[in-house]
């Protein structure tokens, strides 16, 4: 497993780490979890920039 993970640039530790992690899923349950990660990305980088817009916002009032 040494050589395997040494191949690859991985570390042993991150291979049993993903192994316990990812070992009982089925491919489409690891298709589901990048879905399920790619729409997080993106409802955290909606939120973020209503944030800044709500910032932006409270700002251009105060100065009123």
């Amino acid at each position: 497993m040494a050589e395997l993970c040494r191949k690859h640039g991985i570390s042993e530790a991150t291979y049993y780490n993903w192994k316990a992690k990812f070992g009982g899923m089925t491919v489409s349950d690891v298709q589901r979890l990048k879905e399920l990660e790619q729409e997080n990305n993106k409802l955290k980088k909606l939120l973020a920039e209503s944030m800044l817009d709500k910032a932006a916002l409270q700002d251009l009032l105060s100065r009123k």
